[in-house]
Parts: C-alpha cells; sequence; structure tokens
C-alpha cells in the first residue's frame, strides 16, 4: 500500500467517523434539516427542542435494579406502571395523569357508558379526593353518596396522598362485590356507605314533554354515544312537539367527557360564532366554532340547569348558551374544570391523559376553580330529596308557564 493510498483511506475513515458524530450530537440536541429539492429550493436547519434534554438515567437504572431484585412478575409489572403514575404525578395537575392498562380501561368504559363500578365520577379538591358527581340509576347515588362528598377511606384504607386514577382503580371492581367507602358531606360527622358494585349501562341522554311546548332534555355526560343520542332527541322532540317555545338542558351532576360532544349540543343552538376558546400555554387564544345548523335555533327561551356536580364539557355548554342565546342558568354554582387534556392510547393498554389547555367562554371567561354562578340559584335540600321534590326544575317550569 502506497503512502498516499494510505492517506486517503485514513482521510475517509476520519469524514465518516466525524459524520457519526456529527450526526449523533444533532440528533440529541433536536435540529433537523428541511430540504427541499422541488423549485423554489430551499434549505433550513430547526432546533425542534427548547431546551438540553439530556438526563442521566444510571440513578434510576440502579435503583430500579435493586428494587426487582428477587421479586415475582406481577410486583415487577406494579412497579414499572407506578413509576410512570409517579413521574407524570409529579407534574402537579391532577388532571394530567398516566394511565395503567386497568384503569385506561375503566375510564373508556365509562365513556363507552357501559362498566362494572359503583358509577361516581371522582375528582380533587386541594388534594382531598372527593364525588364529583353520582351518576344517575347507579350503586353510588342509590346508596345516598353525594356530590361533593369526601372520600376519606376505600375499604378503611385512607386516600391522604391518593391519586383520581389510583382511587378509580380501587373503587371499581366486577359486579356483585362490595366496597366500603368512608365519606364526609359538609360539617357532617363522617360516614361508612356500602355499596354493591353494578353493572352501569346509562343512556347519556333522556328527554320529556313537559307540556305547554317546554321541552326537557337530561344529558348524564359526554360519551361516544352523546351525539348519536342526542340527535335521536332533538329529532324525536320536533316530530313529536307540534308547539316548542321552551329547551331545557339539564346538566346537574354531569362531570364531563368529550369536548367535541359538547360542541355538537352547543351547535344545535347557534352556528357562525365560538362554542369557546382554547388557550395555550403561551395564552394564544383559538376559537371553537359552532358551525353545525341546529333544529334549535329559533326556540325563544333556553334554560339550562347546573349544580355543583356540573364540570367540565358541562360548563362549556352552559357557558357557551348563556354567553350566546341568553339561556339562564339555573340551580346553584358549578364544579369548575376550565382545561383541556389530550388522550393517547398505547398498545399494552395504558394511556396518559396531559393537560393541553384551558377553555374559555365565548365570552373568555375561564371557570377553572371558580365554577358558573347560576342566573337564578336554588337549592335543594335533604327534605326535598327525601320526598322526591325537585325544586330547580320547577322554578324553571314556574318560569317557562307564568300564570
Amino acid at each position: 500500500m502506497t503512502y498516499k493510498m494510505f492517506q486517503k483511506i485514513l482521510k475517509t475513515i476520519l469524514l465518516f467517523v466525524g459524520l457519526f458524530f456529527a450526526g449523533y450530537y444533532i440528533g440529541v440536541r433536536g435540529i433537523i434539516f428541511d430540504v427541499s429539492i422541488k423549485k423554489p429550493y430551499s434549505f433550513a436547519v430547526k432546533n425542534q427542542l427548547a431546551y438540553s434534554t439530556k438526563v442521566d438515567f444510571s440513578k434510576f437504572w440502579q435503583v430500579w435494579d435493586a428494587s426487582i431484585a428477587n421479586q415475582n412478575k406481577a410486583t415487577v409489572d406494579k412497579l414499572y406502571y407506578n413509576a410512570m403514575v409517579g413521574m407524570v404525578g409529579s407534574l402537579g395537575d391532577p388532571y394530567t395523569a398516566f394511565l395503567p392498562p386497568h384503569v385506561n380501561k375503566t375510564i373508556g368504559d365509562d365513556l363507552n357508558g357501559k362498566y362494572q363500578g359503583i358509577g361516581a365520577e371522582l375528582g380533587m379538591d386541594n388534594g382531598q379526593l372527593m364525588v364529583v358527581a353520582p351518576i344517575d340509576g347507579s350503586p353510588a347515588k342509590a346508596a345516598g353518596l353525594k356530590s361533593g362528598d369526601k372520600l376519606l377511606k376505600i375499604d378503611g384504607v385512607t386516600t391522604a396522598g391518593i391519586t383520581v386514577s389510583e382511587a378509580a382503580g380501587k373503587i371499581r371492581g366486577d359486579a356483585g362485590t362490595v366496597v366500603v367507602l368512608t365519606a364526609k358531606t359538609g360539617d357532617d360527622p363522617e360516614r361508612d356507605i356500602k355499596i354493591t358494585r353494578g353493572v352501569i349501562s346509562v343512556a347519556s341522554v333522556k328527554w320529556q314533554d313537559k307540556g305547554n311546548g317546554v321541552a326537557y332534555i337530561r344529558i348524564s355526560s359526554f360519551g361516544a354515544k352523546t351525539n348519536v343520542e342526542w340527535d335521536k332527541a332533538v329529532s324525536d322532540i320536533t316530530m313529536q312537539m307540534s308547539e316548542l317555545n321552551t329547551v331545557v338542558v339539564d346538566v346537574r351532576g354531569n362531570p364531563g367527557g368529550y369536548l367535541q360532544s359538547a360542541v355538537h349540543i352547543i351547535e344545535e343552538f347557534y352556528n357562525g360564532k365560538p362554542a369557546l376558546w382554547e388557550e395555550d400555554a403561551a395564552g394564544k387564544q383559538t376559537p371553537l366554532m359552532a358551525n353545525r345548523y341546529g333544529s334549535f335555533m329559533k326556540v325563544p327561551t333556553v334554560y339550562v340547569l347546573i349544580d355543583q356536580g356540573s364540570a367540565s364539557a358541562s360548563e362549556i355548554v352552559a357557558g357557551a348558551l348563556r354567553a350566546e342565546v341568553h339561556a339562564k342558568l339555573i340551580g346553584v354554582k358549578s364544579f369548575g374544570k376550565g382545561t383541556v387534556q389530550d388522550a393517547q392510547d398505547f398498545k399494552d393498554g395504558s394511556g396518559i391523559h396531559i393537560t393541553i389547555a384551558k377553555w374559555l367562554t365565548p365570552d373568555k371567561i375561564w371557570v377553572h376553580k371558580v365554577g358558573l354562578t347560576p342566573d337564578v340559584v336554588v337549592e335543594i335540600t335533604p327534605e326535598d330529596v327525601k320526598n322526591g321534590v325537585d325544586p330547580q326544575l320547577n322554578k324553571v317550569l314556574e318560569f317557562a308557564n307564568p300564570k
């Protein structure tokens, strides 16, 4: 081999080594090259990462290896998922969560309208597990669990430090089995509530003709079937009611669900205006427009019934109808959840919900931790519940049918 040939080979090797390390550096720094070979030709270099992502995971793997030594597969799986639960939970947002497979399935079943459990939406209030709302016709509601109840224990074990996802996993179970919840309502003494789990299958939309041109529509959740059930209810109302002067939308005890279902319902009443605004982390506000032409756009009077269990998508509907069609809100102050989550599912059945934005009413009010204050406040007392009286709905019917 001649000296010149050796130099040429060495230069080639050094060139490839240099390109390799340059590519590695560019990759870990989040830099990409954007090249267009079509006219007009262009070349751009972009850095996708706003900050360094270099993390030394050696300590993590040391702890992992020490933790799984001599453990069985079930324990290792538990450690694996709990590591991700803890990581995401450390962000401090109760609505951002990693969901192990069994929890993610439970939540998916909720939105599909059929699952096994007690039938109650859970939330957090200043770190305390609480009931947002028991679902209509559920074992939870039959057993006396109420919106706003603090849940202090699950089967005798304290809920201090628990996440909503963990609590849901502990409370859910096969139909026919029993769970005991220690609950506290306001300043009342705590009480143990024994609930037999059941198969929860509830239509999310029901309606009634209340006479004198008043259509009452109850929405218990915003799930996978809500749009279809809503459209069926609207079709039935327009076909069966010869006179339609008032529409009453009842979202009491409705913990929310799919944002697009809320928009679909709003579009029944108006279009060409925002159903809500989304605000990202940078403060940029983007309208989600109501575009569909609905059947209730010419209805003269609209009322919305709300309570402390009305959250998220329920508040989107109530806030939009008050802002754009001057609907009157009747009841008590709503829950106050004003954030939007993006849901991603993984191949093993687990998932992650990440808060990606705030939502604002069409008049740009953020209800988070504040709630919507009704135009007419009407309380429901324990005596009303005992006697089967609904003073909130009665007040609406009084307004709709003045003597």
